[in-house]
């Protein structure tokens, strides 16, 4: 296989910028890797080869016509998932509903990839419009951990991770809503970026929980997470939630210096309790141990609503399900079963079009908005929410960045949790309440257990990036994990 599919966004910009590689060159490098492995770990919906190819010839004209605005990510092939829009590319959100469906414009993401220079490589698989921790859910095929293929790359954003981690692109897109970037990154051993809520615009993003729905970078090291980040993000006024401090994140600057002097960790005692396994919490306290030695002073921390998000989080993800899916009634886009009569036409649609846990979150969902049950669970969900942001407020008043492991667990098995909705919904209970309450958060890569990757996850301040990219950073630096690859098709 080519090393060319081995670099990082960085790298790969920087030869194509200095000639050392075409463009041309770079797809076809990704192609032939897709080609070999993707049959293994099923990261891809749709291969836009054609539309791949045909930019970097444009790309490779423009430099060798001597164009210097080729931008920060000219000759990166960067994957998307699909549940993200893309004007003539089939966007899918892996439902039978939306499986013909091609959006007449781009999302505000995928115009500003465009506009510094980035190849669309293709559309990744991801559970059920983002419903799922596993990528078991889509209506098409399972994705496969490239560490494992016997297991779960996590989700929902799991063909996003899985091409970054099997070297399938150089980067990818991916959107969280309660941790759907950062748990697969962490199962399969790259680094995941959920930025502030309003930091990236989700103008063009198919919503799931639009109060918790945000777009964010995987990629294979911090240094492209930054990148990417201060493509994507800013203010957006397509977007209502879009907010105009996001803008600043368009000139993240990261240190060269790996000290961490000054900065001031907390670490969370809710985040290791029952349920980490060993090997996660061992892997994560030595990471912990390595900030320290770079300078950082750490201290234990408590946020006594933890143990209330998980419950929060599935009243309020599904109750903004069950509102955002009703558009889905066969009238005027995607599946349009045959009845006759209208409300015999809704119902069939919507029966063949959904998949099993779409259907159950959008009865959970109603069922929380209905008549009489309002205030019993959508209001106290809400109402438990504002606790668990004042937790993070309090928190913040002493330190810089929280620290945690992002997943409990690694990689479970293929099929192991699709019998126990719970168990699967666990999957998520360190990275909900960053979403809960709109705050920044990566996972990076810290060691391994059972021979799995595990992940670091550092939160941080509202648009306060900058600072937990630096920790992430001098963490890499300093250590070797990011640089661990699966061996597949190696």
């Amino acid at each position: 296989m080519s090393a060319t599919t081995k670099l990082t966004a960085t790298r790969l910009n920087r030869l194509f910028l200095a000639g050392e590689l075409s463009a041309e060159e770079i797809v076809e490098a990704y192609l032939e890797r897709i080609q070999a492995v993707d049959g293994q770990v099923g990261a891809y919906l749709t291969v836009t080869a054609a539309e791949a190819r045909e930019r970097a010839r444009k790309l490779d004209a423009r430099r060798k016509a001597g164009d210097t605005a080729l931008g920060p990510l000219a000759g990166v092939p960067v994957a998307i998932k699909d549940n993200i829009c893309t004007q003539g590319i089939r966007t899918t959100c892996a439902s039978r509903i939306l499986e013909n469906f091609v959006p007449p414009y781009d999302a505000t993401v995928v115009s500003r990839l465009q506009a510094a220079g980035a190849i669309i490589i293709g559309k990744t698989n991801l559970d059920e419009f983002a419903m799922g921790s596993s990528t078991e859910n889509s209506a098409f095929q399972v994705t496969r951990n490239p560490w494992d293929i016997s297991r779960v790359p996590g989700g929902s954003s799991g063909g996003s991770a899985a091409a970054v981690a099997a070297d399938l692109c150089a980067a990818a897109l991916g959107s969280d809503t309660g941790g759907s970037i950062r748990q697969p990154a962490a199962l399969c051993g790259v680094v995941g970026l959920k930025p502030t809520y309003g930091a990236v615009s989700r103008y063009g993003l198919v919503a799931f929980a639009s109060s918790l729905d945000q777009i964010g970078p995987i990629t294979k090291d911090v240094a492209d997470a930054a990148l990417l980040l201060s493509v994507i993000a800013g203010y957006d006024r397509r977007d209502s939630t879009s907010h105009p401090d996001a803008d600043r994140l368009q000139r993240i600057q990261l240190p060269t210096d790996p000290n961490l002097s000054g900065i001031r960790v907390g670490v969370p005692r809710e985040y290791f309790a029952q349920g980490v396994e060993p090997g996660v919490r061992q892997a994560v306290e030595q990471a912990i141990a390595k900030l320290a030695e770079l300078g950082a002073t750490v201290d234990e921390v408590s946020l006594p609503h933890t143990e209330y998000a998980l419950d929060a989080y599935y009243i309020v993800a599904t109750a903004e399900a069950s509102s955002n899916l009703a558009r889905y009634d066969g009238v005027r886009y995607g599946l349009r079963a045959e009845a006759d009569s209208v409300t015999e036409m809704y119902l069939r649609t919507r029966q063949q079009g959904f998949g099993l846990e779409v259907k159950r979150r959008i009865m959970l969902g109603t069922y929380a908005l209905s008549a009489g049950y309002y205030d019993a669970y959508y209001k106290k969900a809400q109402q438990v929410r504002t606790l668990v942001i004042r937790d993070f407020e309090a928190a913040f008043r002493r330190f810089d960045v929280l620290v945690a492991p992002t997943s409990p667990t690694v990689a479970w098995g293929l099929g192991e949790r699709l019998d126990d909705p719970l168990a699967m919904y666990m999957a998520d209970i360190l990275t909900i309440p960053a979403n809960l309450a709109g705050l920044p958060a990566i996972s990076i890569p810290c060691g391994l257990s059972q021979g799995l990757p595990v992940g670091l996850q550092i939160i941080g301040r509202h648009f306060d990036e900058p600072t937990v990219l630096r920790v992430a950073y001098a963490y890499e630096k300093v250590t070797q994990h990011h640089q661990t690859r699966p061996a597949l098709g190696q």
